[in-house]
């Protein structure tokens, strides 16, 4: 793609940030739209963060997503953060306003999207989610204001206990934290599994977050790990006749958001997630 000397620029904060699929399909999305923008990974430590914040402002960057290690640590370097990032604790999209850098959280909605476009409604489901790091902040709270009752597990149990806490906070929640232990029993009536880990990710694909007699034809089970895009529990899911959802559906929708906040413009999801997979393909 050719680079105008006037072009925008947008980006990516990780650490390691290689692995990403956020440049291949934002940039896709800004080629078929034809856009004046170009988006960048940028490796940022976790000791360099707040010399990278300031530097959105120096250079003029329009925006950047936010990953791990990051997403909870930039909101002390914000301007502002929009109430449901502050609820989760959580950025992952910052929007440069003329210097002013707002922080929201864009993985909540992209999750519910892909939720709906599956024809789940998790209103009066039970989900156990696990993770109670930033993405399994995002699901929980989405999960919970659909009228969901959430079940949360970490293996840090102190994270779990926060998120129920916080999250319990909202009118009419149903959210509790359980020791890892107590996985198998909640399992046995739940609706939907969300892993909210990175267990099963490349390139540690052998790994499964629950064992594979836990999942059941009447659930729907949804691994936000994208790389490779069938884990290994996606693939005992289906083994045992259950609904599954790959994590490529939400990277796509929380990127297609922070997308249209950036630019204004809702990209091509379709462009979007084809070039995600034809990057994972030819990363094998």
């Amino acid at each position: 793609m050719e680079i105008s000397g006037s072009a925008k620029v947008l980006g990516l904060f990780a650490h390691p940030v290689g692995h990403s699929m956020s440049p291949a399909m934002h940039n896709a999305a800004i080629r078929v739209l034809g856009l004046d923008y170009v988006y960048v990974p940028f490796d940022v430590a976790p000791e360099g963060l707040e010399q990278a914040v300031s530097g959105i402002r120096g250079l003029g960057i329009a925006g950047v997503n936010v990953t791990m290690p990051h997403k909870e640590a930039i909101i002390a370097y914000l301007d502002e953060v929009d109430p449901d990032a502050r609820d989760f604790g959580s950025v992952n999209t910052v929007t440069n306003a003329g210097g002013r850098l707002i922080g929201a959280s864009t993985d909540g909605p992209g999750f519910m999207r892909s939720l709906t476009e599956a024809g789940f409604s998790a209103g009066g489901k039970k989900a156990v989610v696990l993770g109670a790091g930033g993405a399994g902040r995002a699901v929980t709270f989405a999960l919970t204001r659909a009228g969901a009752r959430a079940v949360v597990l970490d293996e840090v149990p102190e994270k779990a206990d926060r998120l129920a806490h916080d999250a319990g906070k909202i009118a009419g929640a149903s959210v509790t934290s359980v020791e890892p232990s107590f996985l198998a029993e909640e399992m046995k009536d739940a609706d939907l599994l969300v892993n909210c880990t990175p267990v099963g990710m490349h390139p540690r694909e052998d790994a499964m977050p629950v064992s594979p007699d836990l999942l059941r034809a009447d659930m729907l089970v949804y691994d936000l790990v994208y790389n490779p895009v069938e884990t290994r529990l996606i693939s005992a899911a289906k083994a045992a006749g259950a609904h599954t959802l790959s994590g490529v559906r939400m990277l796509v929708y929380q990127g297609a958001i922070s997308f249209k906040k950036w630019t204004g413009v809702d990209p091509p999801t379709d462009v979007m997630e084809a070039a995600i997979l034809a990057r994972l393909d030819s990363d094998k």
